[in-house]
């Protein structure tokens, strides 16, 4: 699958939210990893950030000189009630990028709660479920950007 800005901002976004974590774990303290481990970690999710921006960037120069696909459909259909997976209509390319921000933080946290083991595994199920239609509403999003994206370049002919 070729990348489109929307699967771009999907993985820097990712990658910053670990970013966040391992940061975290160093100010708590946390002894599962040591503080060397953690900012070796660190050291090298800066690195792909910084190489995940500079990818962005060349994206977005080839796209204004309408050189670059734009949008690229996703095809997943996760198995969850049809209204739950309703995005808001957002207006900017921004408030959409904001917005998948928000659903991979929220898919973050989804993902933990169904790792715990002081919990029944039907409690787990139920989220399990949320995190199928969180899925597909990040895809969703995904795709909204770069259909956004598409219409702005319309909006604005390469030169």
């Amino acid at each position: 699958m070729a990348e489109t800005l929307g699967s771009l901002v999907d993985k820097i976004t990712i990658k910053e939210i670990r970013k966040y974590h391992l940061q975290e774990m160093i100010k708590l303290k946390l002894k599962k990893f040591s503080a060397d481990a953690i900012n070796s970690k660190i050291t090298l999710l800066n690195k792909q950030i910084k190489n995940m921006g500079d990818e962005i960037d060349d994206f977005m120069i080839s796209a204004l000189k309408g050189k670059m696909h734009l949008r690229d459909e996703k095809l997943k259909i996760y198995n969850a009630l049809e209204d739950m997976n309703k995005i808001p209509q957002f207006a900017s390319l921004g408030a959409a990028i904001s917005g998948l921000a928000q659903k991979n933080l929220e898919l973050w946290h989804l993902e933990d709660e169904a790792r715990r083991n002081d919990v029944s595994l039907e409690y787990i199920g139920g989220i399990k479920k949320k995190i199928d239609s969180a899925n597909q509403q990040r895809n969703d999003l995904i795709d909204k950007i770069d259909s956004l994206l598409e219409g702005l370049a319309k909006e604005r002919p390469a030169k």
